[in-house]
């Protein structure tokens, strides 16, 4: 093999080894430190590579990062979607590949950015092309943000720009720190990045001690329910009342808490089908203890041949939310001629869910508004945004039966967390199997529940108002702040004539 053959091999695995140690800074690792130094040996591998190099650099690096770090999804491919094993783990790498495209094109068009290469193109030109495209990626083909890299920062000094700016100013903050790494790796960058590094790791860090925002009455007690029912058995003929016996055993021991929540579609059935036998009985029950019930539940409507997905409130009065952000493959199926039949078993019920026609994700509960989500809704945190400041706190439903005991719950609460970190809200988090876990407005899991055990988690939790500066203004700084690296990046002194053949 020649030297530059060799070289470039190399390269191409020093990427993909520095994306598959950055998994390790997700949950339920938590060495949130990798995620900026797996990133600067991506930055520093970019500072002189052509555009075609840098899309190959790019697209290793996300194949290490995504193919460890989504390698999950085989469980739900091949335990509930009824794929042989190897097909599933082809498929979950598949995907994976397909996604590490977006860090791959960061790499093209850091390049085309910088053009001379060198230290500024690490600094300035690289975070804000990695921000550019962890921003595409949360809303194109209808988003995919898992394990953005401000996720990792949950329990880091850099998780303090959260509430500033959102998960994807936490995620500049690591692509700016990793840049200047990378900048001071290669002994052509000034000095003063160390010093920069070392501001922002300490101003984020101050910023975690400042409180966003305040209480708003007084707490009240909430038990949240998991009911353990596996995912393979949930849907069986003759479970319908085995499990809503094992809901109202659990419900009716804890109706002196003033909120119960159930899980996502805790019922394996439509709403209109156990109406008379569930849900005017409960309601009646709540309103009578001075409770809310807050549940997840499927609803069909049969004059638009719709089926929902959604929360349901109820007390003195019903309240509903239909879920507005569907999963593909597991809720819908786009083209869904080509493998609708194949992959009929990813679906809660095997077929397409339509989307919720609310402008936000408010809820009344109660007494108090509410930013609800349903599973996979907690991933977009500019969805939540927009239940905000009138919700007083978050819930969230979720069925992670789905994803088996792997990453993915893990993962999952790591997302949750992030969700009330950036709202300053208290976030109540009920699934079936687990993670069922309360957090509190600093993102701090306060308790939790075991996987795949029956239990009910029983919790004070404090309603708040107010806005964090990411209510207010949403990822639009760090937009503005991403535009102003790049401009800096292309046309800022100092460029370098040329860069070198990579």
């Amino acid at each position: 093999m020649s030297g530059p053959r060799r070289q470039r091999l190399l390269q191409n695995l020093a990427a993909f080894a520095a994306g598959a140690a950055t998994v390790l800074a997700f949950a339920p690792f938590g060495f949130w430190l990798l995620a900026p130094l797996g990133l600067a040996v991506l930055f520093f591998l970019w500072r002189d590579a052509r555009h075609r190099r840098a899309f190959v650099l790019g697209w290793w690096y996300g194949a290490g990062l995504l193919g460890f770090g989504l390698f999950w999804l085989r469980v739900s491919l091949a335990e509930f979607g009824g794929i042989p094993l190897p097909l599933a783990v082809i498929a979950a790498l598949a995907l994976s590949l397909a996604l590490s495209l977006f860090p791959a094109i960061a790499g093209a068009v850091c390049a085309g950015l910088s053009p001379g290469g060198g230290w500024r193109r690490s600094a300035f030109a690289a975070p804000a092309a990695w921000v550019l495209v962890e921003w595409l990626r949360q809303w194109v083909l209808t988003g995919l943000p898992w394990l953005q890299l401000g996720y990792s920062q949950i329990d880091g000094p850099l998780g303090g720009i959260a509430p500033l700016a959102g998960v994807l100013g936490v995620t500049l903050s690591v692509a700016l720190v990793a840049g200047w790494l990378a900048a001071l790796a290669g002994r052509d960058g000034p000095r003063t990045l160390g010093v920069s590094v070392m501001l922002l790791v300490f101003a984020a860090a101050l910023f975690r001690l400042h409180h966003w925002t305040e209480p708003a009455g007084e707490r009240f007690s909430a038990a949240l329910l998991q009911g353990n029912v596996p995912q393979d058995e949930k849907w069986l003929e003759g479970n319908l009342m085995p499990t809503i016996n094992r809901y109202l055993e659990m419900t009716e021991a804890h109706a002196h808490h003033r909120l119960i929540v159930w899980p996502e579609a805790a019922v394996p059935a439509m709403a209109d089908d156990v109406n008379h036998l569930l849900l005017e009985p409960l309601q009646q029950f709540a309103t009578a203890r001075g409770t809310t019930v807050l549940m997840g539940i499927l609803f069909y409507e049969e004059e638009n041949d719709a089926f929902f997905t959604s929360m349901l409130a109820l007390d003195a009065q019903r309240a509903r939310y239909d879920k507005r952000h569907l999963v593909p493959f597991g809720e819908y199926f786009p083209l869904g001629f080509l493998w609708k039949d194949a992959l009929r078993g990813l679906a809660t019920i095997g077929e397409d869910f339509t989307p919720g026609s609310a402008p936000t994700p408010l809820l009344q509960v109660g007494p108090w508004p509410v930013a609800a989500s349903v599973c996979y809704e907690v991933l977009f945190g500019e969805e939540t945004r927009q239940a905000l400041p009138e919700a007083q706190f978050l819930v969230n439903v979720s069925n992670d039966g789905w994803f088996g005991d792997s990453l993915g719950p893990h993962q999952h609460l790591e997302i949750a967390r992030m969700r009330a970190l950036e709202s300053g809200r208290w976030l109540l988090r009920a699934t079936n199997t687990g993670i069922t876990a309360v957090i509190n407005a600093s993102g701090r899991v306060t308790d939790r529940l075991p996987q795949f055990r029956r239990g009910v988690l029983e919790a004070e939790v404090e309603p708040r108002s107010g806005a964090t500066p990411y209510v207010r203004w949403g990822e639009w700084p760090v937009l503005g702040l991403m535009l102003l690296l790049g401009l800096w990046a292309r046309y800022g002194p100092g460029r370098k004539a040329g860069a070198r053949a990579g």
